[in-house]
C-alpha cells in the first residue's frame, strides 16, 4: 500500500481523530486518475480488503478501487447524489458458528465504527458520519438528509442526520438487526432482527416503533415492490422468502426456495414483476414470479452470493460472492451468467447508480 493510500485508509478508519461525528477527512487526495465513465456504475464493498470497487456496467470492468475503512459492508447511493455511503465497523467478524466466548476474546475498536461518505470522482473518503455501534446496513431518506442504520451488536437502529453529522435518535429493535429498508412512500423504516426472527417497523419521522412482524428464522434482507404493496423478506435458516402485505402488516405467503438455499440479499425489478434472491451458501440466485409467488428459475453464480443489485433497465444483475472474491454478472432475460469479475477480498454489498461523471 502506498503512503497516500495508507493515509486515506487511516483517516477513514478514525485513526487520526477518535470522534467520528461529522468528521472531515483531511488526508491527501490520491494521484489524479482518469474521469470515471458516464452511465451506470456498480459499487462493491470488500469487507476484508477494506475498499470499494467501482465497476462500469457497460463493459463489466473495474474502473476504480478506493480505500474506505474497516469492514465495509452496507453500501447505498442517495438519489441524485454524487456520494456513495459505506457502513464501516470496528467490531470483529463473528460468524454464527463461532461461540460467543470466542468472539468476546477478539479485539473491538469502536473508533472505527461509522458511515463513510465517498466522493468517487476524487477517489477519497470525504467524511465519516456516526452510525452507532457496529453499523452493518442502512437506507437513506428520499430527500437524502437522513440515514437509518442497523447496529448489529447493540440490537438498535440509529437515525443519523447527514448535514449535522449527529445521531438524532437510537431505537431498540430486534436482536442482531441487519436489513434496513424504507417503504417506497418514505413513511416507515423496516429492520430485520436475525435472532428475534422478526421485523421492527419504525416511523421515519418520529423514530418511534410502530410494531413488529414475525417472519422465518434469521431474516437477512428485505425489499419492497415499487408500489409499496408487498415486502419480500429472506429467511436464511429456513431457506424461505416471506411475502408481507404492507398495508395489513402481515405475512400472506411463505415461498420455499430450492434445497440448500440460504437466502441473503433480495432485489425487485422496477416493474415489480420479478424478485431476485441471492441464496448465500447455496451458491445460486433464484427468480420469483411476483404474480404467482413461484420460483421460476435458479442458477449457480458463485460462492456464497450475498449482496445483490440490478441495473436501472433490469437487464443485468450483480452478486457479491464473498469467498471467491468476485462479482457475478447475470443476464436477467436469459437467466445466465455473463461474466465473473475479480474484485477485492470478501465482497459483501453491491449498489448500482447512474454516474454523475462526464464521459472520458
Amino acid at each position: 500500500m502506498t503512503g497516500t493510500a495508507a493515509a486515506i485508509l487511516a483517516a477513514a478508519c478514525g485513526r487520526e481523530q477518535p470522534s467520528l461525528a461529522g468528521r472531515a477527512d483531511t488526508a491527501a487526495v490520491s494521484p489524479a486518475a482518469a474521469p470515471l465513465p458516464s452511465g451506470e456504475l456498480a459499487y462493491v464493498t470488500n469487507e476484508d480488503s477494506q475498499e470499494l470497487t467501482v465497476i462500469d456496467t457497460r463493459t463489466d470492468s473495474v474502473v476504480a478501487v478506493i480505500p474506505v475503512g474497516t469492514r465495509p459492508r452496507g453500501v447505498r447511493v442517495a438519489p441524485g447524489s454524487k456520494t456513495v455511503f459505506v457502513a464501516l465497523s470496528g467490531s470483529p467478524k463473528c460468524p454464527p458458528t463461532m461461540p460467543d466466548e470466542e468472539c468476546e476474546k477478539l479485539t473491538t475498536d469502536k473508533s472505527k465504527d461509522g458511515v463513510a461518505m465517498v466522493d468517487v470522482a476524487t477517489r477519497r473518503v470525504t467524511r465519516v458520519l456516526p452510525g452507532g455501534s457496529d453499523p452493518e446496513t442502512f437506507d437513506i431518506s428520499q430527500d437524502g438528509a437522513t440515514l437509518f442504520v442497523s447496529n448489529e451488536d447493540a440490537h438498535t437502529a440509529s437515525i443519523v442526520d447527514i448535514a449535522s453529522g449527529e445521531i438524532r435518535s437510537t431505537v431498540q429493535v430486534g436482536k442482531e438487526p441487519e436489513g434496513v429498508r424504507l417503504q417506497p412512500d418514505g413513511s416507515t423504516v423496516w429492520v430485520t432482527g436475525e435472532t428475534d426472527h422478526n421485523l421492527t417497523l419504525i416511523d421515519a419521522e418520529t423514530g418511534k416503533v410502530e410494531g413488529f412482524i414475525g417472519v422465518g428464522k434469521r431474516p437477512r434482507d428485505l425489499g419492497f415492490a415499487p408500489d409499496g404493496s408487498r415486502a419480500y423478506v429472506t429467511s436464511e435458516v429456513d431457506g424461505t422468502v416471506w411475502v408481507i402485505d404492507v398495508p395489513a402488516r402481515k405475512a400472506i405467503k411463505v415461498i420455499q426456495l430450492p434445497k440448500d438455499s440460504r437466502p441473503m440479499g433480495v432485489v425487485i425489478s422496477s416493474d415489480g414483476k420479478r424478485v431476485y434472491v441471492a441464496n448465500g451458501r447455496g451458491g445460486t440466485i433464484s427468480l420469483i414470479d411476483a404474480a404467482t409467488n413461484a420460483v421460476t428459475t435458479t442458477i449457480p453464480v458463485g460462492q456464497r452470493p450475498w449482496g445483490i443489485a440490478l441495473t436501472a433497465d433490469g437487464r443485468k444483475l450483480y452478486t457479491a460472492n464473498g469467498p471467491s472474491n468476485d462479482v457475478t454478472v447475470v443476464d436477467t432475460d436469459k437467466m445466465r451468467v455473463l461474466k465473473r469479475i475479480p474484485v477485492g477480498k470478501t465482497p459483501w454489498g453491491v449498489a448500482v447508480r447512474q454516474s454523475e461523471q462526464p464521459a472520458s
